[in-house]
Formats: structure tokens, C-alpha cells, sequence
């Protein structure tokens, strides 16, 4: 049975949408898979890896009746790249094996039941809901992300928190040695809930997520999180644990403030990174009345200094920071300048932007 007869890249985009997420090798074999549904002219295609799921819907004119099959999202997606665009595709269902037929090309593949594929589905009793732009939720998770853990054994931190309370969405991320905090304003009025996304979940949000005013709804339930957007719903599950209280890491009072502009300041600590050491990657800042110094050393002895204009007037300070974390913040906010705020060389120090309390960064200090 000819399952489906469309354009390459009329499976191949809603197939990239959804196939992010399926792992390689996979104790179950059928988490390799994607499964294809057609229901009339609609193709909605499915994956999985019990923890996250994304569906995309897409419209195939051809084809004979309706029927649904899984088979390896991996082989599938490459098979479908390696075609000439626009070439014309048939799916074609036939014992147990789906038939990828292009042209003079026809590649058979293994399939499995459709009927056990594992399906997440939300709890739609105790739920809350909100929606905003893609672009504002990307950009909140752009501002905060680049700080989560990637695999410590603090579970929690291996994620990126929500809070939504009245009309103000915020998202947390930290590493233990550096915190992100967001925060935009929504069109609801909802009471405090506090979640915990995992990695995964956020890298594939950034991924699929476009800059635009689109509208993006987002569903919270007790351990689980629904993203609607375009032709795509992602189901994710939360992690379950208790984040670090952020507000206790945020410095209340700071008395040195330095502004100065953004990208002078990523030139200047790009080129001391070079010279900074492998594994620890420090970088003193020396600040005196509208001068800032970087100076980096690494264990050859080799040695880099910059130095920029900034417009400071407080006390001098001599202080080590990990470069990479002071990169990734200026790399990940939209901003002409940014503001710098210190106590002395053994405390956490606060990056935020001039007029704008939605966002801050605070990092920790290193011996050097």
C-alpha cells in the first residue's frame, strides 16, 4: 500500500522537528523510531524518548487510505537528506517493512507496531494556562540557559526553573558558580508554581522555537509541561527537586558599579581568553577610576593584558573570574552596554543592563 506520495521536503522538515530528541541506541528499540500517522490528508508524525515528546502535523496530498507504522527516524532523515530537493517520494507499506521509493532509489526499512509506540499524554485536570510569544520565551530562555549544569549529581540543577506568579514568567538557571535570571511579563494572572525543566527539554525549546510574534501556549500541570506552537507540541516531564532559593543569591547591596559597552568588553576578554589557562580559565580584572585591565597567564608563563575604557569611579579592585562564564553572559544578551557591580575581591559580583531590572547575572569569583 503507497502510504504516502509527496515531496521530500514536505516529510523532511516536520521530520527534523521531531527527531531531536531520539536517542541512537535505546534499550527499547522502538524509542528509536518515529511514528507516522495518516488520518485522510494529514500526516502527523510522533517521537520519543519517554521523557519528552514532540508531535508536528504536515499535509500529503497523495497516497492510498489511511494507516500507521514507526520506523527509525535516524534512517528515514537520512535517507529523505541525501535525495535531490523537490524530488518526488512514495512511502509504501509492504510485510512489515515501510519502502522509501525516489526516482530510481528504494530503500526498504523495518518497522515495528504503531499500536506500541508509547504515547505521553497531560493530565488535563489540574492545569494552567498561558501563552506569549515565541520570540519573548526564546529570548528568556537565550538569557538564562547558557548557566545550567549539564551533569552534576544536584539533579535539580541539571535544568532551568520556571516561576510564573501573576502576570510574570520568570526562568533560573545555575550552576553553583554562576546564576541567570529572567523575567517577561504575560497576559494572565496566575497563582505562584515553581517547575523545573530538564537540559534536553530547554535545548530543544531554543531549537525549534523562531523569532517571531507568534503566539506559543504553554500548559503547566503537576509533573508535566505542554509547549503548543505552529504545527508542534512538545510534552515534557519535570524534574522533580527543590531549586536553590535565587533570590539569596542575588547580592542586595553593591557599592562599585562599572558601565561600560558590551561588545568592547567580549573583544577585550576574547583575546585574554587565549592565553588563560586550559582547565581554569582565569582572568584577573583590575579596576581603577575609568580603566579596566584583563590580564591572563596560563602555565607556559605566557602572559595577556588588555586594558579598556569604562566608566568607573569607585574603589580599585583586583579580582579572578572564570572567562568562559563572563563570554557566555555577554555573548547571550542583547545589549549596547552593561553594568558591573562589585563589593571586593571575594564576593559575588552582579552583571545586569542599565535601566532594565528583567535580567541579572551573578558570578562567583576565583583564586588566580
Amino acid at each position: 500500500m503507497v502510504l504516502i506520495k509527496t515531496h521530500r521536503d514536505t516529510l523532511l522538515a516536520p521530520l527534523q522537528s521531531v527527531s531531536g530528541i531520539v536517542e541512537r541506541r535505546h534499550t527499547l528499540p522502538i524509542l528509536s523510531n518515529v511514528l507516522l500517522e495518516k488520518h485522510g490528508d494529514r500526516l502527523t508524525l510522533l517521537a520519543t524518548d519517554i521523557e519528552i515528546q514532540i508531535t508536528t502535523a504536515t499535509d500529503v496530498a497523495g497516497g492510498e487510505g489511511d494507516g500507521a507504522v514507526t520506523v527509525g527516524a535516524r534512517k528515514l532523515q537520512e535517507i529523505l537528506r541525501s535525495l535531490p530537493e523537490k524530488t518526488e517520494v512514495s512511502l509504501v507499506l509492504e510485510d512489515k517493512r515501510l519502502q522509501v521509493r525516489a526516482g530510481k532509489s528504494k530503500f526498504s526499512l523495518q518497522t515495528l507496531p504503531a499500536d506500541d509506540f508509547p504515547r505521553m499524554t497531560i493530565s488535563e485536570g489540574e492545569t494552567k494556562e498561558f501563552q506569549l510569544s515565541q520570540k519573548a520565551f526564546r529570548q528568556l530562555l537565550g538569557k538564562t540557559q547558557y548557566s545550567m549544569a549539564a551533569q552534576d549529581v544536584r539533579y535539580y540543577l541539571n535544568g532551568l526553573m520556571l516561576l510564573v506568579e501573576g502576570k510574570e514568567l520568570r526562568a533560573v538557571a545555575t550552576d553553583g558558580h554562576r546564576l541567570a535570571y529572567a523575567s517577561v511579563e504575560i497576559e494572565a494572572d496566575l497563582p505562584r508554581q515553581e517547575l523545573i525543566l530538564p537540559r534536553k527539554t530547554v535545548l530543544e525549546l531554543n531549537r525549534l522555537l523562531v523569532d517571531n510574534d507568534e503566539p506559543l501556549k504553554i500548559t503547566l500541570a503537576s509533573n508535566q509541561i505542554r509547549f503548543a506552537f505552529g504545527s508542534v507540541v512538545l510534552v515534557s516531564k519535570l524534574i522533580d527537586g527543590k531549586f536553590p532559593d535565587y533570590e539569596r543569591v542575588v547580592p542586595a547591596t553593591l557599592r562599585n558599579h562599572m558601565t561600560v559597552g558590551r561588545q568592547a568588553l567580549m573583544q577585550a576578554m576574547t583575546r585574554a581568553a587565549i592565553l588563560t589557562n586550559e582547565k581554569f580559565r582565569g582572568v584577573r580584572v583590575v579596576l581603577s577610576e575609568n580603566s579596566l585591565k584583563l590580564i591572563a597567564a596560563n602555565a607556559e608563563q605566557e602572559e595577556a593584558q588588555d586594558e579598556i575604557e569604562v566608566n568607573y569611579t569607585g574603589e580599585p579592585i583586583d579580582v579572578g573570574f572564570n572567562v568562559g562564564y563572563l563570554l557566555d553572559v555577554l555573548n547571550n544578551v542583547a545589549a549596547d552596554e552593561v553594568q558591573w557591580s562589585f563589593n571586593d575581591a571575594n564576593s559575588s559580583a552582579l552583571i545586569s543592563l542599565p535601566g532594565n531590572d528583567r535580567f541579572k547575572y551573578v558570578v562567583m569569583p576565583m583564586r588566580i
